[in-house]
C-alpha cells in the first residue's frame, strides 16, 4: 500500500467532438457534435457551431463549470445570519 494522496478523477470529461452536419431546424454551416462523459456511463450530447478551435475550447469550458458545480467550489464562504437585536419596543 502506498502512502501517495489519492487524486480524485472529475466526474465530467469530453470525450469527442467531431464535425457534424447542421442539425434539423437551424441554420448555419460550420457545426460540431460534442460528448461529455459523466462517471463513466452517462453521457451529455451537443452541438455548437464554429471552428474545431472554438467549440473546443467552449466544451473544455463547459465542463470545467460542471465539475467545479459538482465537486463544489473551494473556499466558499458559509454565511449564517445573525439573530436581530431587539429594539426594546
Amino acid at each position: 500500500m502506498t502512502d501517495e494522496p489519492k487524486v480524485l478523477e472529475p466526474p465530467y470529461e469530453v470525450v469527442s467532438i467531431r464535425r457534424a452536419d447542421t442539425p434539423a431546424g437551424v441554420e448555419g454551416t460550420d457545426w460540431h457534435q460534442y460528448v461529455i462523459a459523466f462517471e463513466g456511463s452517462n453521457s451529455i450530447q451537443g452541438y455548437k457551431p464554429g471552428s474545431l478551435r472554438t467549440v473546443t475550447e467552449a466544451v473544455d469550458e463547459l465542463v470545467g463549470q460542471l465539475n467545479e458545480r459538482h465537486m463544489g467550489k473551494r473556499g466558499r464562504v458559509n454565511l449564517v445570519p445573525t439573530p436581530k437585536k431587539n429594539s426594546g419596543r
